[in-house]
C-alpha cells in the first residue's frame, strides 16, 4: 500500500534551489518523507534534529513545518506506509481464498514485494525499540501481523501440508527472520529481481536447500 502522492500538493521550497544549486524543484511532501526516512535510518530517530532534516533538505525548519508538526508526524506518516503495505496483503484474495499453504506463500511473496518496493521504510520499521507511542503502536500492529501468519502457518499444518514437528511461532518467527534480513543486504536495481528474490525465498522456505529429485 503506497501514500497517496497525488493528495499532498504543497511543497517545500529549498533555499538557494534546493540543497544549494539553483533550479532545483520545490520539495512536495512525499520527497520531505523519503529524506526523513533516510536521516531516520542514517542516525537513527532518536538522534535525527528538525533542524538535520532542514540541513538535508537544503531549506529551512519553518519549511518543513509548513508540511508536518514535527518529526513525529513524519515517523507516523513513514510507519504508516511500511505497515499499510504488509496489512494490505492480508486482504487480498491470494491471502483470504484457497488452501492454507497456498495463502500462506502468498502473503510470504507479498511481503518480500512490499520490503524491496519499500526498503527505506520497512528497514525504519525493523529498527524501531519502542521508546514513544507511536513506535509502540507501530510494534503492535506488526506483531498483529505476525500473528495471522503464524495462524496461516497452524492451518497448514492442520490440514498436512507443512510439518507438524515445529511450532507455528518458531516457523513464523524464521521465516520472517529470513526475510527481514533482507533489508541488511538487497540492492534494488542489481542483477537479482524483486520476482527472483521472492522466488528464492519462497523456494528456500518451502523446499529447503536439497536439490530436487
Amino acid at each position: 500500500m503506497q501514500m497517496n502522492r497525488a493528495s499532498s500538493p504543497e511543497t517545500v521550497t529549498p533555499t538557494g534551489g534546493g540543497n544549494g544549486r539553483n533550479g532545483r524543484a520545490a520539495y512536495d511532501l512525499p520527497a520531505v518523507l523519503d529524506i526523513a526516512v533516510g536521516a531516520f535510518n542514517d542516525y537513527g530517530y532518536d538522534a535525527t534534529s528538525m533542524g538535520l532534516l532542514a540541513e538535508r533538505l537544503g531549506t529551512s525548519k519553518s519549511a518543513v513545518y509548513y508540511h508536518v508538526s514535527g518529526k513525529e508526524d513524519l515517523l507516523r506518516l513513514a510507519l504508516e506506509r511500511a505497515l499499510g503495505g504488509l496489512e494490505g496483503i492480508l486482504t487480498l484474495p491470494g491471502a483470504t481464498a484457497g488452501p492454507a499453504e497456498d495463502r500462506l506463500r502468498f502473503v510470504l511473496r507479498g511481503a518480500v514485494q512490499v520490503l524491496v518496493d519499500d526498503l527505506p521504510y520497512v528497514t525504519l520499521l525493523l529498527r524501531l525499540r519502542g521508546n514513544t507511542e507511536i513506535e509502540r503502536n507501530a510494534l503492535e500492529r506488526r506483531r498483529a501481523f505476525d500473528h495471522q501468519v503464524s495462524q496461516l502457518v497452524d492451518q497448514a499444518r492442520a490440514d498436512g501440508s507443512l510439518r507438524a514437528d515445529v511450532d507455528s511461532g518458531t516457523i513464523t518467527r524464521l521465516l520472517f527472520g529470513m526475510i527481514n534480513s533482507i533489508v541488511e543486504w538487497y540492492k534494488p536495481g542489481g542483477t537479482l529481481t524483486p520476482a527472483q528474490l521472492a522466488d528464492d525465498v519462497i523456494s528456500v522456505a518451502f523446499d529447503g536447500l536439497h536439490r530436487p529429485a
